[in-house]
């Protein structure tokens, strides 16, 4: 499913970043369940959830994607180290494009006052 809405969430630039960083899908070893749902509808459906703030049972069933789907490929793809690894092809693509300025983008921790009494 790549409507307007789908299509404004996740660009087909952003799709080439993320879809080979997506883990493989795996068959659950006592069988059973139903064909995987695609990764794109997936993952548009939790960059919509992710971006709109709305909570995981409000997920428009438009998407074509269960929340309990979602759900489990949100906290998968977390585990695995997805979205840390997405932000950094973002970074790279978006650097090596000459769109962010490496050099004016310090962060200086000694300007940045402790809170009294924080541990």
């Amino acid at each position: 499913m790549v409507d307007k809405l789908s299509q404004r969430l996740v660009p087909d630039e952003l799709w080439a970043l993320a879809e080979p960083l997506i883990p493989k899908f795996t068959a659950r070893p006592q069988g059973g369940g139903t064909a995987p749902v695609d990764d794109r509808a997936v993952f548009t459906a939790i960059v919509f959830v992710l971006t709109s703030g709305c909570a995981w049972r409000d997920l428009p069933p438009s998407f074509g994607v269960t929340v309990p789907t979602a759900h489990r490929r949100f906290t998968d793809w977390t585990t695995a180290g997805l979205w840390r690894r997405l932000h950094r092809a973002v970074l790279d693509e978006l650097g090596s494009q000459g769109l962010i300025d490496w050099s004016r983008a310090v962060l200086d921790a000694a300007s940045v006052r402790a809170k009294r009494g924080a541990n």
